[in-house]
């Protein structure tokens, strides 16, 4: 989808993600990030014309958890507030849509995850089709794991390959003082063959917070908005016997439509929560042919993978970028589901203030 208004992101924050906060609730978590994102655009909540948040009631372990959480927005003055039940990247594209219909100028978008409290690979086993494979308990490591064999079994990879990006990544994250894990795991045993404990992410909980702007607004929010001149999702087939595990056509489709194959890019933070994944995401939004793309300078979901926030968190660092100076044109990419079933697309570029 190609915007007809401009919208930028002007302000990110995040908290310092941790293996286990058990001090905190979501709310206690979640609140320093929403200060910080508003101190950085010296905004109040009551300027903020709509709130939108992601985060996911299986790992909360109550419905509705998320109304716990507006407590840290405020309850005074009243908000225009909406919710998605996954990533907060796909709560940025529905404030992204607020604004672009004009029903507001500027929008707060957060996301939070604790995955510490239960285990995460047996949660994240209700995603998958409820009659068929769900019965049949196959985990998210597991299933990533026929991922990057089906890589293997075509060519396309081999572990050398995996051990590469999670290497680089992890050096990336040890420069990241959000970053969860800035190092490689002492282990090198397999977690499930072909994956050793460095190509997966580490479970943990953390936050994170965005705010977009309007054209007119973004300029007097910040000094080099990022402004937001694409963005798209799309989806898999739930089925992952349909599906050919060694490419992303959802992802490609993504990136079409919202403009990123038009001109290079010079960052790519991708949410690739292995990585096999990265290597199937790279081909798929055609990074492997552009010499000059930086990829996950942050460190990417190795070196932290907060659940509903990891793809928010990607947008808000190549924003970040983008406001330092950089990066010129970003893209991000968050994903959702087993084996990269859903992926949403950004690109962003800088802008100038007024």
């Amino acid at each position: 989808m190609r915007p007809a208004r401009e919208v930028s992101v002007v302000a990110f924050a995040q908290t310092r993600h941790v293996r286990a906060a058990d001090e905190l609730s979501e709310v206690e978590m979640l609140m320093p990030v929403l200060r910080e994102v508003l101190e950085r655009t010296q905004l109040t909540t009551g300027e903020i014309d709509f709130t939108c948040s992601g985060s996911c009631d299986y790992l909360a372990g109550r419905a509705f958890s998320f109304t716990m959480t507006l407590d840290g927005v405020g309850a005074w003055p009243p908000v225009s507030e909406s919710h998605v039940e996954m990533d907060g990247a796909w709560a940025l594209y529905e404030a992204w849509v607020k604004i672009l219909t004009g029903e507001a100028d500027t929008a707060l978008v957060y996301s939070y995850g604790k995955s510490s409290p239960g285990e995460l690979r047996d949660v994240l086993t209700r995603q998958l089709d409820p009659y068929y494979t769900a019965p049949l308990w196959p985990d998210s490591v597991s299933l990533a794991a026929l991922q990057a064999r089906a890589l293997m079994d075509t060519g396309e990879a081999d572990e050398a390959a995996f051990a590469g990006v999670a290497s680089r990544s992890h050096r990336d994250a040890g420069a990241n003082p959000y970053a969860q894990r800035s190092a490689a795991p002492a282990s090198e045993d397999y977690v499930v063959a072909p994956l050793r404990a460095a190509d997966c992410p580490p479970v943990g909980d953390g936050a994170a917070a965005v705010i977009l702007a309007a054209g007119d607004v973004a300029g007097r929010l910040c000094e080099r908005p990022a402004v937001i001149t694409g963005m798209d999702h799309r989806i898999e087939a739930h089925g992952l016997g349909v599906r050919d595990l060694t490419d992303s056509p959802s992802a490609r489709l993504a990136a079409e439509r919202a403009g990123a194959f038009e001109r290079p890019v010079d960052t790519a933070e991708l949410h690739a929560p292995f990585s096999a994944q990265e290597l199937v995401l790279r081909k798929a939004l055609r990074l492997d042919g552009q010499p000059d793309v930086t990829v996950n300078p942050s460190g990417g979901a190795l070196g932290a993978n907060p659940m509903m926030a990891a793809g928010l968190i990607r947008i808000g660092e190549a924003a970040a970028r983008i406001h330092r100076g950089e990066s010129r044109r970003a893209l991000a990419h968050a994903t959702s589901g087993p084996c990269l079933q859903q992926n949403l697309v950004a690109v962003l570029e800088g802008g100038e203030a007024e």
